[in-house]
């Protein structure tokens, strides 16, 4: 019986559909794994397709390819054990699974099918797949190890314990693709010391890194040893690779002198029956190196924030064949964000700017800009729209009947600038960067076919508040004003009418940041916000905008979620609505 197990955690970062990219980076991170000695190498949820295909998942031809995939990567596993997730199927039932294959001397050793399945936010897995009915306990030198994958190990009282208690598992394995938002680095490991110091077992939990449309896997995988204490824990947002050696032999004693263990494990009444597989032995190198594990400083509240916008800007740009992005700057600080954030993900040679100003353009909006993509060093193109705008005023004035000039000759503005921006798109391949921040996407300042028009929305998911949080962390971190103080300090404007800010429209933005956090995110009624001390009624006119803005939202482009709640696949509100919230 083994009293130490070497494992190797393989962060990747894969792509949906990808199966001949993504076998190939398994394939990578198993060599590098048997040149360290490690007994098991452990790779993410889904990560033969990764995750997460959604309705491709109903195409059997898809599932079938993961499957052949499959195949072939178990043929080349020799010398050490893999443990990958796939589809799995059953031919008899038409069953799909959520599934993670222990791969060993070339063949599928066992396959495990995730038990608990995620229904709420941004998972639909009930959709796609079935879940199994049974944990599993494989042998690997006489050492009793536990896999799940993902939700199994966030349900209390469930398959963790069932492996620990019913199946004696002394290490844990768990397979994720854990999307991120703010705060989940500390939410996850408290559930694996939780679960670790209860079943005093090690949990070794492998997250999923990198973008997938919306969503942000920020990897930061770790190991939390049987005492609940964080032994190893990777980097958030890019592939990363460790090595640590298990003590098992602690975990034995441990449970030797723990009463109240040995009471745990006779109180404790599975629902399940666990499946316990024995594997091939394993034999264990001499004179391996040194394990590499340790314990990664975590970034801080805005760096991370920073990163997983930068890492969800990157991926959706590279992984959808885009080379360059397009960006309208206006001088204001909603695309000075974008700008930065696009040139950290990117590289300054993709990113233009471009400047559409028109007669009510101030010259301190258009020198602004000028000096941003100065400090970011980029390209930019001036192209005015005051021709433009009067043409269209003279088309429609006719139809117009003389009316009083109103929002529509703003939003004429916003929409000429919308319309140059997909053409640039359109002739020289370039992807738009949209600029609007979740403050203004909940209560529709902004608009339709204008400002909203582009494909990715890099700060959808951002207050505005915490736009300037981010701008002035930039600047922080890199000892410079990157993003010039004027654009920080002066009046946010949308300038579609003279001397016009924000302001003119919406209550101030710490105001109306906090009753939105509060009417979005957390589900709060007016009523009950209202009671917390808010304004009356500027709270019920917050909700009211909010709720009849969803039609602009549902045709707004995809952006990257940070939050717990983001508009889209987290909170979904129907259109057409009469209730009062």
């Amino acid at each position: 019986m083994a009293e130490t197990l070497r494992i190797a955690l393989a962060q990747t970062n894969t792509t949906v559909g990808d199966f001949k990219g993504n076998c190939r980076k398994i394939i990578e991170y198993i060599n590098k794994a048997k040149n360290t000695g490690a007994e098991i190498v452990l790779f993410p949820e889904l990560t033969i397709p990764s995750y997460f295909p959604e309705d491709l998942l109903l195409k059997k031809r898809f599932v079938q390819d993961n499957l052949k995939y499959l195949d072939g990567l178990a043929a080349k596993v020799r010398d050490i054990i893999a443990i990958v997730g796939f589809v799995d199927l059953d031919e008899k039932t038409g069953n799909t699974h959520n599934a993670a294959a222990i791969l060993n001397q070339g063949k599928i050793a066992a396959v495990y099918h995730k038990i608990c399945l995620p229904n709420y936010s941004v998972f639909d897995e009930k959709r796609y797949f079935v879940p199994g009915d049974r944990p599993m306990v494989f042998d690997c030198n006489g050492s009793k190890i536990g896999l799940n994958i993902c939700e199994d190990i966030w349900v209390p009282d469930g398959v963790t314990e069932c492996q620990a208690f019913a199946g004696d598992a002394e290490v844990i394995l768990s397979l994720s693709a854990s999307p991120y938002h703010k705060e989940k680095r500390k939410i996850r490991v408290e559930i694996g010391a939780t679960r670790a110091s209860f079943t005093r077992a090690i949990v070794v939990y492998l997250n999923l890194v990198g973008g997938q449309d919306g969503l942000i896997f920020d990897g930061n995988s770790f190991i939390v040893d049987h005492r609940g204490e964080l032994i190893c824990e990777c980097a958030q947002f890019i592939e990363d690779f460790a090595v640590a050696d298990l003590d098992l032999a602690a975990v034995r004693q441990f449970r030797k002198e723990d009463a109240t263990y040995h009471y745990d494990k006779k109180a404790y009444k599975s629902l399940y029956q666990p499946e316990l597989v024995s594997l091939s032995p394993h034999v264990r190198k001499k004179n391996l190196p040194d394990a590499t594990a340790t314990c990664k400083v975590p970034l801080s509240h805005l760096e991370e924030i920073y990163q997983a916008l930068v890492l969800g800007t990157r991926d959706y740009v590279r992984k959808n064949g885009f080379a360059k992005v397009v960006i309208g700057l206006s001088g204001g600080i909603d695309s000075a964000l974008t700008a930065a954030i696009a040139v950290e993900a990117l590289g300054r040679e993709n990113v233009i700017g471009i400047l559409m100003p028109s007669d009510i353009s101030s010259e301190g909006s258009v020198n602004d800009s000028l000096d941003l993509a100065s400090n970011l060093n980029i390209e930019t193109k001036t192209i005015p729209i005051s021709q433009a705008l009067d043409i269209y005023l003279t088309l429609l004035k006719g139809t117009f009947e003389d009316r009083p000039v109103d929002s529509t000759e703003e939003n004429l503005q916003a929409r000429i600038r919308g319309n140059i921006l997909m053409a640039l798109s359109n002739k020289f391949g370039w992807l738009v960067l949209t600029t609007g921040n979740k403050s203004e996407t909940s209560v529709g300042y902004c608009t339709l076919y204008g400002d909203m028009a582009g494909g990715f929305a890099v700060i959808k998911d951002v207050w505005k508040t915490l736009v300037y949080e981010l701008c002035n962390h930039i600047n922080s971190f890199a000892q410079r004003d990157v993003i010039p103080r004027a654009i920080i300090t002066k009046p946010p404007s949308a300038e579609l009418r003279p001397d016009q800010t924000d302001q003119d429209s919406l209550p101030p933005y710490d105001l109306l940041d906090a009753i939105l956090e509060q009417f979005v995110e957390k589900d709060k009624t007016v009523k009950e916000i209202i009671a917390e001390g808010y304004p009356r009624e500027v709270v019920k006119r917050v909700a009211r905008l909010v709720d009849i803005n969803e039609y602009k939202r549902r045709q707004a482009p995809p952006g990257i979620k940070i939050s717990r709640k983001a508009f889209g696949k987290d909170r979904r509100m129907p259109i057409t609505n009469q209730y009062q919230t």
